[in-house]
């Protein structure tokens, strides 16, 4: 594909990405939500736009399936930076000043919104795939993930990012989604480690268990790997953090200049994790996490965190969506009525699963069955990083089409409803909410709360 068929293909997407949301806004739909649509729309399940492409573009030259190909590849590879770019601007926005004033609510939200989750997704994919162990691995980490991206614009449109309650709910959430990437990070090396046998392993990634025999680790490989997981997270993070710094430091460079030293922070992050079987999503976040604490130092910074994002939302995620769009099939569900059983179980025990756990978890820590209910609410929403870890699930032969079309139907049903749902019920009960105060010394200290248990 030639330069000018690449700039054709880019600026049709370009149109579509920009006038989608747009036009969908009236319909209060979220922006990622409208890219999801437009990806079905002009995905092969949909106008077949990259084939009318290819066809039209045969006039610069090639033939039509070579310029399907490299069009497809380049959409695919713009959607790996967004994914890229989505967690680790995800790990950048984590804060964790409030932690030691909310212990309790956070400790209790953290465990139950994970683990009830998790061992409901893992039953409701065991229940149709019960010989699976990497898809019902996989089906907890989806479960039990949050949504940072919508959970903390509620937290700051309604006002209580200083509040106890906003406070053990955010943290939690970026406590719980840590928890769901190395779910996920187990459960994706759990499944390239059972097709290294197979022909099923064509391509191999950077992972050095690629290349292992599994019979080296004989029953052993989860505990093995779960510890190399988590010595990962721990090591990166500080050497994150420690790196970032001292290059920052000692380069002195432009705005330009940190954001490619941020950049580069990331990427080879990412690498040394894929490079030990971790997933590039858990390496992502994990990066942002150790570059959050210097994103957020200065104001110079806090700019140069605003022109990420705007690279980010602004252009590669996006594609992201738009290309995990493409890859969904609405027709299977006609096909049989499994599918639709599918889809059924895994939106009602993700919704009472979420409500459940959040609403136990702030009831047995003094708050009141409202704001228990609303916190449960908050962990529903099911968006980016489950829209991507399924992508990744699919890609890797985990998930079939069935099970990822159930996945992107949760993210719209749950996401579209949800935050009009929580104003509603904070509004008729008439919530009161308790802040966070800072001294003088910029410690935080929380007032009693005196909770009405409804």
């Amino acid at each position: 594909m030639n330069n000018e068929a690449f700039l054709i293909v880019f600026l049709a997407f370009m149109i579509f990405m920009a006038l989608g949301p747009a036009l969908l806004r009236p319909l209060k739909i979220p922006s990622v939500i409208a890219l999801l649509i437009i990806g079905m729309f002009i995905g092969p399940n949909g106008i077949h736009l990259l084939d009318y492409l290819s066809v039209w573009l045969t006039f610069l030259g090639g033939h039509p399936e070579t310029v399907h190909d490299y069009a497809e590849n380049l959409i695919n590879s713009l959607g790996s930076l967004g994914l890229i770019f989505l967690m680790a601007l995800a790990g950048m926005e984590a804060d964790f000043k409030m932690m030691s004033m909310t212990k309790k609510p956070v400790a209790a939200l953290s465990f139950l919104t994970f683990f009830v989750p998790a061992v409901t997704g893992f039953f409701v994919y065991a229940y149709f795939r019960p010989d699976d162990f990497a898809g019902k691995l996989l089906y907890a980490s989806l479960f039990a993930s949050h949504s940072v991206g919508i959970v903390f614009p509620i937290i700051r449109e309604l006002k209580l990012t200083r509040t106890k309650f906003g406070a053990a709910v955010l943290i939690s959430t970026v406590i719980t989604d840590i928890a769901s990437i190395v779910l996920l990070a187990i459960a994706v090396q759990t499944k390239r480690l059972s097709m290294i046998a197979t022909p099923e392993l064509s391509k191999r990634t950077l992972s050095i268990f690629d290349y292992l025999d599994p019979a080296i680790f004989g029953d052993y490989f989860t505990p093995i790997f779960l510890l190399i997981v988590i010595s990962y997270i721990g090591i990166a993070l500080w050497v994150v953090a420690y790196t970032g710094n001292k290059l920052l430091n000692w380069l002195k460079p432009s705005e330009d200049g940190i954001i490619i030293t941020i950049l580069l922070v990331v990427i080879l992050t990412l690498l040394i994790g894929e490079f030990i079987g971790v997933n590039l999503v858990v390496g992502s976040f994990v990066a942002g996490l150790g570059l959050s604490k210097i994103i957020k130092s200065s104001e110079s910074n806090k700019q140069v965190m605003k022109k990420l994002e705007a690279i980010g939302y602004g252009l590669l995620i996006p594609f992201l969506f738009v290309s995990i769009g493409m890859a969904t099939d609405f027709r299977t569900l006609l096909h049989s009525p499994s599918n639709l059983t599918i889809i059924l179980l895994t939106v009602i025990g993700l919704v009472g699963s979420k409500v459940f756990s959040g609403w136990l978890a702030l009831r047995l820590t003094g708050f009141s069955n409202s704001k228990g209910f609303c916190a449960g609410l908050m962990t529903v929403p099911q968006l980016s990083a489950t829209l991507a870890a399924a992508a990744i699930g699919k890609e890797l032969g985990v998930l079939d089409s069935n099970f990822f079309n159930a996945i992107v139907v949760l993210s719209i049903v749950t996401t579209l409803p949800i935050p009009t749902l929580v104003r509603l019920v904070i509004e008729k009960t008439n919530m009161q909410f308790e802040n966070i105060d800072a001294d003088q010394d910029g410690d935080y200290t929380v007032p009693e709360e005196k909770e009405e248990f409804l």
